[in-house]
């Protein structure tokens, strides 16, 4: 090689000690992600693993990954030995219901507290916050109270009715109309929309984000109620999911740890939600980047 060649080869850079604190402050972002997530992540690992062992196995080693037999026969039980589908047959009917009508119902409220203009809507706003931050526990005994005086206990309706609108839900709603234009429902009205119109027509199709993400929390939430169903309904034909996986871990089967069983169970109500999710995943990102946009 020539003296030239030599001097056109192209040479090392040197990176900077600020490039090399960089990439180390990325890699050591890098691992504790990984880290948490596999600490996140190995409860659930934990649960399918037990689920497929027999019941020996997981009471010998409940902490290991790797079912040794694999067997099927905690699902098996599950379905043939308890009130699984009762079970997922009333929370799949709860869980539809207060989701459709929270959606409706939070974003129709959401509006009017943003949008319409009368008399007390501060003090409206303000108890709706104050509710959001009142603890469910202290609700207990008065729900119980209201639902056994209008003749509703131990019904369909009183695992519906309390819960079909959300001060949570309220307040999403609201902020979100908050930040749409007043110039669109301006427009909207000079062509001759009503209010009723206005909203429905116009304003709600802009609420994609809020409303994805209100049927998410809705469901999510709907589905792995509990406690608003110990005040709710006492008969077992009633029960709804996360009432019969209480019943099932509190020994109604018999003694024993009974580990397969109990965390087959699990496995199973935790599918929709998971399902839920995954499929409005991309739209609640999607949506999410448009109102971000929009804002």
């Amino acid at each position: 090689m020539s003296a030239r060649d030599d001097r056109m080869a192209p040479r090392a850079v040197p990176r900077r000690p600020g490039e090399r604190r960089g990439l180390a402050g990325t890699f050591l972002g890098y691992a504790t992600l990984i880290f948490f997530a596999l600490v996140f992540l190995y409860p659930f690992v934990i649960q399918i693993a037990n689920s497929l062992k027999t019941e020996p196995d997981a009471a010998a080693d409940p902490l290991s990954p790797v079912p040794h037999p694999l067997t099927l026969d905690a699902y098996e039980r599950v379905f043939l030995g308890t009130d699984l589908p009762l079970w997922l047959g009333n929370s799949l009917l709860v869980t539809v219901a207060v989701t459709v009508a929270r959606v409706l119902l939070d974003s129709m409220a959401g509006y009017a507290l943003a949008r319409l203009r009368f008399r007390g809507r501060r003090a409206m706003f303000g108890a709706i916050v104050a509710v959001i931050a009142v603890p469910g526990v202290v609700l207990f005994i008065p729900k119980f109270l209201v639902l056994n005086q209008l003749g509703m206990y131990d019904s369909y309706a009183a695992l519906i009715l309390p819960v079909l609108a959300d001060a949570a839900g309220v307040f999403i709603m609201k902020q979100f109309f908050e930040s749409i234009p007043v110039s669109v429902e301006e427009a909207a009205r000079i062509d001759g929309a009503g209010v009723l119109r206005t909203f429905w027509s116009v304003v709600l199709p802009m609420g994609r984000p809020a409303l994805i993400t209100l049927t998410i929390i809705s469901f999510q939430g709907t589905w792995n109620e509990f406690p608003h169903s110990l005040v709710a309904v006492q008969s077992p034909g009633l029960f709804t999911l996360p009432r019969g996986l209480a019943d099932l871990v509190s020994g109604s089967l018999g003694t024993g740890t009974q580990y397969p069983l109990k965390l087959g169970a699990a496995v199973l109500a935790t599918i929709p939600v998971a399902v839920i999710f995954v499929v409005f995943q991309r739209y609640f990102v999607r949506g999410a980047n448009e109102g971000s946009e929009k804002g």
